[in-house]
């Protein structure tokens, strides 16, 4: 009786992963269509559908295709960077509170990308990226030493120091802005975090950084699995615990500092999407992560499209949707004392 319980069990939860998956899937294209769909210039669905599978010289066509399109892949591929880098960080610290902006790993990329772009402009926006993984990297270990010191890292401890290095290094930007008039505007807007405006090129600089994250991040979800079970168990069954927190970390840098350079600091991303993964299909990251990249698209997409009418016929950046949902989330989780949902 018992084994028929437990195999009810597990074929209620298998069928539950696959439900979310081909869910997640299915809002992925609906979040795609209605991105290439919404905006100042309304284009209607079949238009889109055409473009999609036949090219032509129409005026619906030419805006997909150079303003539209690579704007949807980018908010596709950020998202599921951002969320992706979030649950591995989530795995490693055992914090649910971590996250790319709590853990000061974007405001320390923001800081680098803009000491570039103002002081030293004649950079080119591929070596940018590079810049972007040095300031994510400085951001997310002095966060990590600030919140490991005195006894030990505590969600409190965490939120404490990443929103103090946050606003520190926040005050740097702002006093390198505002003696440098002349790329104000741009610096400002790109600080909101935004991807309208991405082009094809965009897409070619963060592509490859995305595939390398993916599939190592795949590679390496078994790993944080057992780690997340603590350490003292994976130890015992043989994990190499410093060896897979460093590549993990470097993992978090690479996807977290790309997308900063390409879309600015788009927060709570990285918070949110692992909670709701983590509720939807359990604690194997073998899951979680896929599970979490699906859904970091759909959020940053759906959020893209709803930061279009803001200001309409304006364009807003989408960090200012993604922290009006965010916000009360991270409240939310702060008031539980840091447990999941």
């Amino acid at each position: 009786m018992g084994d028929q319980a437990s195999f009810k069990h597990q074929q209620s939860h298998t069928y539950k992963i696959w439900l979310t998956f081909v869910l997640a899937i299915l809002l992925l294209f609906v979040s795609f269509i209605a991105s290439l769909s919404i905006g100042a210039y309304r284009i209607d669905f079949l238009s889109v559908i055409t473009y999609l599978f036949h090219h032509d010289e129409s005026e619906p066509a030419l805006i997909i295709h150079s303003i539209r399109m690579p704007r949807a892949i980018i908010g596709m591929i950020i998202g599921a960077c951002l969320a992706m880098a979030g649950a591995m960080m989530q795995a490693i610290t055992n914090n649910p509170l971590a996250s790319p902006q709590i853990f000061g790993i974007n405001a320390g990329a923001s800081l680098m990308v803009v000491i570039t772009v103002v002081l030293f402009p004649d950079f080119s926006p591929t070596s940018i990226v590079y810049f972007a993984f040095v300031g994510a990297a400085l951001g997310g270990c002095i966060v990590y030493y600030m919140a490991s010191t005195g006894g030990g890292m505590t969600p409190v401890k965490l939120a404490l120091s990443g929103i103090t290095i946050h606003m520190f290094l926040s005050s740097i930007i702002e006093g390198i802005v505002i003696f440098n008039e002349t790329s104000t505007e741009d610096v400002l807007f790109w600080l909101a975090g935004g991807i309208d405006g991405r082009n094809w090129t965009d897409v070619q600089i963060i592509m490859p950084w995305f595939l390398v994250g993916l599939v190592l991040a795949f590679g390496i979800s078994r790993s944080l699995t057992i780690l997340s079970l603590g350490d003292d168990v994976a130890r015992g069954l043989g994990q190499k615990i410093a060896l897979i927190r460093i590549v993990t970390a470097i993992l978090v840098i690479i996807l977290a500092g790309a997308s900063v350079a390409i879309a600015g600091p788009i927060g709570f991303v990285g918070l949110i999407v692992p909670h709701i993964a983590r509720k939807l299909v359990g604690s194997d990251y073998r899951l979680i992560i896929p599970a979490s990249g699906l859904l970091g698209g759909v959020l940053l997409n759906i959020s893209d499209v709803v930061s279009r009418f803001v200001s309409f016929p304006s364009e807003s950046p989408v960090g200012i949707v993604t922290a009006l949902i965010g916000a009360p989330f991270f409240l939310y989780l702060a008031r539980r004392g840091g447990r999941s949902l």
